[in-house]
């Protein structure tokens, strides 16, 4: 087995710790800075990204670290580690010294953030999940060991003791010492240390050891074990062969050793097979049952006349959690109840909310999935804290994607193209597609519970909004703010449309390369400078110019050269004759332009097809040549090559020069290649007349709101691109040459008593721009031609052209309130409160949005604009369907078979071999598909990603994870109906908190974390800080509330009615166990609606207070100072860390179901307090028959087991009678033959005169364990010692 990381990467220290737990051999390969993440390679898999190699570790080990109870709660746990080691790059080298200041800040608030949540998580414990070490707990190690190291300063530490507890102990194990070596600490006193300023690194780079040596001389302690990068390339390339040999070999052994052992189990006979056969069809049966049973409750929910509400009883909850069954009509009764509606009589503080309008022609991706999730929980917390919301909803008319797809249809049906049926037919068949695939966006919206108010659904191509669209053209046409001009834009050939500045997609090309190019059979070649010569007229020689396009000089109009050049003085005022037409080129001086020291120092200048050579052509009044037309191909202006595709005619053209003796040559030439957004296609700048917007004032405005506040833009980190970018803003080219939009309401005036062609044609080079009036009707704009040529007959031609999806899309946010008209809605919701999505889109939409909302109303449209995070995936990769690797959320929601995604592949438009590769990856990364999950863990999922800076590497298994977590939620529930009388009704909340220093302790404690909890999540929500949200009701669900109180109410609740005080203390545990589970319903409700919903109806509720129907109308939680109890918190802190010793030394001596008797010396006074008064749940959380918290000077009896807790506390484990200490003995004694035997064989092997002729990776396995084995035998000798005390 093979493992490679890049260099510094810790997942190479914490697979070499997980190796070790595992017993698993791991060879290590050279780090490579290629890989983007780490890599392990076993059995012909290839297994990528630090959580999914360490859990293939620990899965594969012989001693597998994998147990069912705590699988879940790793794979969170390693996704957090992959979070802070993502986020760890801004810190800690090799990466840091290349990070931004903006970056690390955000990277520190992310890590801080993860932080306090381990440190919750680590109290008293000495692993994170479970009894035994796990790759979560050598991940977190790894990840944290360098921030401790040379990041984190001394008082920074002390924030996180627990945590520095868990950490110190774990490190010491010796599995990790001959991996970490010894632990250590930032010498700093405070603070957080930022990396050095690069320097020196090539030095470094060449000592001994590589990337270890550099980070050792930081006071970062090198990975023990790790491979030294091997120099020279052989040696690398010799040990990855020997690595791959010994794979095979390992392989081979271990499937001689299984055959070995199912020939020795046959042998065995006794009906074993018999017994297996039976249990495997029980277990089956079994399996069917309940599925037979699920599959009845989900019938009968889904039999739920639409709109009314579910019928949930307790003779109708089924035994686990199953998302179809608990999602299942909840959605329609809310929309059909108007719950989603806001109150427009509501004297409550308005919360307005836009969607940012998915395409009519989409379907649900995972980008809307979390654009959603995120915007609903904010909206559902709203709603539920007392704000009259709305969340308007609506979809773009996607002018050039839907007018594709419909082309597309026409053509494969009937065989017709739009300008074969005419305008008007054409868009009458892009309506009938709107009309019958437009709202499947909206249905899958429902799918994951976004509460949007549907009656106000909005559509940008509606007549309300199209109203608007008019208004603002004309508007803005009278303000002088748009305006028409002969420019250059950035033309898709392959669209036959302009596109914006910021819908094109520039690629490095860093030499001469073959690309694919749309429409083209075979690569185009770019990133190579041509070189030819233009003869001077008079015969006196020639000036060579250099070109990447030398198809553009057909368009050529002149050459320049610096006015200070003396290679060219004599050339001043001269002309060129152009080889293909004749035509004659001056030779310019133009000192701008020119780069003396470039190339030859002579230009060619074609003013029509490259912006530099366009501003030179206006500063000379040079001619300009179009010569192409809107299909790319070569126009009248090309002479012989009319007609040709422009990239052939870049070959012919270079053809034809070598002909004519004029080629001088080629040379590589790196250079930027803008392709358009949409269609991949290689933009052409291309001189067209197009309507333009100012967008300098505009852009302006929208700095200043952000820097006086009026806009607030989060995370911060963005304020600079946002300023960076309106600060250099050019003009907006708002002209599409589209059918399907928005027409732009401008008219062509064609003078009737003028001379064919006089006029000029509207689109052409001829175009007069004068011509051109504004109106929002025709009547209108016939109206103003008349007044601006008084008694001349015209007539009036609408420009074909539509206008921008973005424009449309700017003004969304006053449009859906009918804006320009003025009305209540607008005056009630405009503007908004918050803007919410991704900041791939802060310039397509949100900045117009702010620069239009200034510029038409006066104000910005909303106050705060919060950007998440893109989702790529587990990996880091962005998704795509060539990878494999795109993830559809219905798919996540619904489960889907590995033979199922395949399919999705099919009828695309992969080709063969990418259909081949796609499913590769997904085989590799879904090999059994995606387990069925829900929407509310996917919900959850995506939420609490948000962690992570820019990017949201999504693994399924996180999100698996939390669809068992709601199974954990579930029986939560389950136990409270088992546990709460079906007569029960809840005692209000003053009479919990006036009789609340009577209940006992756990109920006190649990409360009074609840409250912190409720108090953390409120605060985190009020800063968009979805993570600490997400981790605190985590943590409150799973380790206060489950397991915990739960566990400690079980003995209450069995005790005698009879017995003193039993009945109040039930009494009063089924109170809190109530408030707990409803009040934690409420606060996870904006996260996970569906369960929520569900499990809270199923809640008694409280007589006497406000009918309350839905849990999204009931109030959020708030904090009480009544409950706090940070003291008794403090004390369960200290017994917790006496439960989690006292669960060690139960481990060492593998008690299960055995019950001791616990006995606690306790030196300290407030300790032992602490203890006596907290003995029996002590007792309950250890399974302990009884716990003693012994009197000072009292030793415990004879036959104990010794456990130290701290300095004052130790426990002693009454084993006597529970084990047989003899018989324990010679267990162990065998076990050390058959160690020492193991090690004998090693040495002797080592000892072999040819030893040294064996391979370096076989050597270190030797050593591996060798040492694991030492380990082992040291263990077992300690264990020995222990119980031979027990029969002194």
């Amino acid at each position: 087995m093979a493992f490679q990381a890049p260099p510094g990467h810790p997942a190479q220290v914490a697979a070499l710790i997980t190796s070790a737990f595992a017993s698993f051999t791991l060879t290590i390969d050279p780090p490579d800075a290629d890989l983007k993440a780490p890599v392990l390679k076993h059995n012909g898999k290839t297994i990528e990204g630090m959580s999914h190699t360490l859990a293939y570790v620990a899965k594969e080990g012989s001693n597998s670290l994998v147990k069912e109870e705590t699988a879940g709660q790793v794979a969170l746990l390693l996704g957090v580690a992959e979070d802070v080691e993502q986020a760890s790059r801004a810190w800690v080298e090799p990466s840091a010294s290349d990070a931004a200041d903006e970056a690390r800040e955000f990277s520190r608030q992310t890590i801080t953030a993860h932080l306090d949540t381990l440190e919750t998580l680590a109290a008293g414990k000495s692993v994170l999940a479970g009894s035994q070490p796990t790759a979560a707990d050598a991940a977190l190690a790894a990840v944290l060991q360098p921030l401790l190291a040379s990041v984190l300063g001394a008082a920074e530490r002390a924030k996180y003791p627990e945590l520095l507890r868990w950490f110190t102990g774990f490190a010491q194990l010796p599995e990790c010492t001959k991996v970490m070596g010894a632990p250590a600490l930032c010498g700093a006193a405070d603070g957080w240390v930022a990396p050095a300023v690069k320097g020196g690194a090539k030095k470094d780079k060449k000592k001994k050891g590589g990337e270890g040596a550099s980070a050792q001389q930081d006071g970062q302690p090198a990975a023990a074990g790790q491979q030294e990068e091997l120099d020279p390339e052989k040696a690398a390339k010799k040990a990855a062969k020997l690595a791959e040999k010994a794979a095979k070999n390992a392989k081979f052994a271990a499937k001689q050793a299984a055959a070995e052992a199912k020939a020795a189990e046959a042998k065995k006979g006794d009906g074993k097979e018999d017994k297996k056969a039976s249990a495997k069809a029980d277990a089956e049966a079994k399996k069917k049952a309940e599925a037979e049973e699920v599959a009845m409750l989900i019938a009968a929910a889904n039999a739920t006349p639409k709109g009314a509400r579910k019928e949930v009883t307790p003779d109708n909850m089924c035994k686990t959690y199953h998302p179809k069954l608990v999602e299942a009509t909840w959605y329609e009764w809310w929309e059909e109840c108007g719950y989603f509606k806001p109150d427009p009589k509501s004297t409550k503080p308005p919360f307005v909310i836009v969607i940012p309008p998915p395409n009519v022609t989409g379907a649900l991706h995972i980008g809307h999935a979390l654009t959603n999730s995120i915007q609903d929980t904010i909206v559902r917390w709203r709603r539920m804290s007392g704000y009259n919301t709305l969340w308007v909803p609506g979809t773009d008319h996607a002018g050039i994607a839907t007018q594709t797809v419909v082309e597309k249809k026409l053509q494969r049906e009937q065989g017709v193209t739009r300008h074969q049926l005419g305008r008007d037919t054409f868009l009458g068949e892009v309506w009938k597609w709107v009309a019958q695939y437009g709202s499947r966006i909206c249905d899958q919206l429902r799918r994951i519970g976004s509460s949007v108010d549907w009656s106000r659904q909005a559509f940008t191509m509606d007549d309300n909004l199209s109203r608007a669209v008019l208004e603002a053209f004309v508007r803005m046409y009278e303000q002088g703010i748009i305006y028409r001009d002969n420019r250059l834009v950035n033309w898709c050939c392959r669209l036959k449309t302009a596109v914006s500045d910021i819908e094109v997609d520039y690629i490095d090309v860093p030499r001469r390369t073959m690309l694919s190019v749309p429409g083209y059979e075979q690569p185009v070649e770019f990133g190579v400078l041509t070189s030819f010569a233009y003869p001077l007229e008079d015969g006196s020689g020639e000036i060579v110019v250099a070109t990447t396009r030398p198809e553009t000089m057909l368009g050529d109009t002149a050459v320049a050269v610096h006015p200070e050049d003396p290679r060219y003085s004599a050339m001043h005022g001269k002309f060129v004759v152009h080889p293909v037409n004749g035509r004659r080129i001056p030779i310019i001086c133009d000192a701008e332009l020119v780069d003396m020291s470039f190339g030859t120092g002579a230009v060619k200048v074609t003013p029509a097809h490259d912006p530099n050579d366009f501003t030179t052509g206006k500063r000379h009044n040079l001619e300009f040549i179009n010569i192409f037309d809107d299909n790319g191909l070569i126009n009248d202006n090309g002479s012989q090559f009319k007609g040709q595709p422009r990239f052939k005619t870049r070959v012919e053209i270079v053809e034809f020069l070598k002909e004519k003796g004029l080629f001088r040559g080629t040379a590589d030439n790196a250079m930027r290649l803008g392709l358009c957004s949409r269609s991949k296609d290689v933009i052409e700048p291309v001189l067209k007349p197009q309507w333009w917007v100012n967008c300098k004032d505009m852009a302006a405005k929208s700095c200043q709101a952000v820097r006086d506040g009026t806009l607030e833009i989060i995370p911060k980190e963005f304020e600079p691109v946002w300023f960076r970018w309106l600060e250099n803003i050019r003009d907006w080219c708002i002209s599409r040459q589209l059918w399907w939009g928005h027409r732009i309401p401008a008219y062509y005036v064609v003078l009737e008593d003028e001379g064919a062609g006089q006029g000029g044609n509207p689109g052409m080079p001829s175009e007069d721009m004068s011509r051109w009036v504004v109106g929002r009707s025709e009547e209108e704009a016939r109206a103003r031609a008349a007044e601006k040529y008084p008694g001349r007959p015209f007539r009036l031609v609408q420009d074909d052209d539509v206008l921008d999806t973005w424009f449309s899309s700017g003004l969304f946010p006053f449009s859906v309130f009918r804006w320009p008209e003025q009305n209540e809605d607008l005056a009630a919701f405009y503007p908004g409160a918050l803007l919410e999505t991704g900041h791939d889109i802060l310039f397509f939409w949100v900045a117009r949005m702010v620069m239009m909302g200034i510029q038409l109303t006066g104000q910005v449209p909303f106050k705060q604009v919060y950007l998440h995070a893109m989702v790529r995936d587990a990996h880091g990769r962005k998704m795509s369907k060539s990878l494999g690797n795109v993830i559809d959320p219905l798919h996540v929601i619904e489960g889907i078979s590995l033979e199922g995604l395949h399919e999705t592949l099919l009828g695309g438009n992969l080709e063969g071999k990418e259909v081949e590769r796609a499913k590769a990856g997904q085989k590799a990364d879904f090999p059994e598909g995606i387990e069925e999950c829900g929407t509310d863990a996917l919900r959850f999922a995506l939420v609490a990603y948000t962690t992570q800076a820019r990017d949201i590497n999504l693994d399924i298994k996180r999100v698996v994870a939390y669809r068992h977590w709601c199974n954990k939620l579930w029986n939560a529930i389950r136990f409270a109906m088992m546990n709460l009388p079906a007569d029960f009704v809840p005692a209000s909340d003053e009479e919990i908190d006036a009789s609340l220093p009577s209940f006992p302790l756990p109920s006190q404690w649990i409360l009074s974390r609840l409250n912190g909890a409720v108090a953390a999540v409120v605060k985190a929500l009020e800063e968009y800080d979805f993570a600490t949200a997400t981790q605190r009701l985590y943590a409150f669900w799973q380790y206060d509330l489950c397991d915990v109180f739960i566990e400690l109410m079980k003995p209450v609740m069995a005790r005698d009615e009879t017995e003193p005080g039993a009945a109040a203390a039930k009494a009063s545990t089924r109170n809190t166990l109530w408030v707990c589970l409803e009040t934690g319903l409420r606060l996870l409700h904006p996260f996970m609606p569906f369960v929520t919903e569900e499990l809270w109806q199923r809640l008694p509720k409280r007589a006497g207070g406000p009918s309350v129907p839905s849990i999204m109308l009931a109030d959020y939680p708030s904090p009480s100072a009544a409950r706090d109890n940070s003291q008794l918190e403090k004390d369960f802190d200290f017994a917790t860390t006496v439960i989690t010793r006292t669960r060690k030394l139960r481990s060492d001596y593998g008690l299960v179901k055995q019950k001791p008797h616990l006995y606690v010396a306790c030196t300290d006074e407030g300790k032992h307090q602490v203890l006596t008064a907290l003995s029996s749940e002590v007792a309950t959380l250890t399974t302990s028959s009884e716990v003693s918290v012994l009197p000072p000077g009292t030793s415990a009896p004879s036959g104990c087991s010794v456990g130290i807790v701290d300095d004052s506390t130790t426990l002693h484990m009454l084993l006597k009678g529970i084990l047989d200490p003899a018989l324990e003995i010679q267990k162990l004694q065998k076990k050390v033959a058959e160690v020492e035997g193991r090690i004998d064989g090693m040495k002797r092997k080592m000892a072999l005169p040819t030893y040294d002729k064996t391979p370096d990776n076989v050597k270190a396995d030797d050593k591996e364990r060798m040492s694991k084995a030492e380990a082992e035998l040291s263990a077992a000798h300690a264990a020995i010692a222990d119980f031979q005390k027990l029969l002194q």
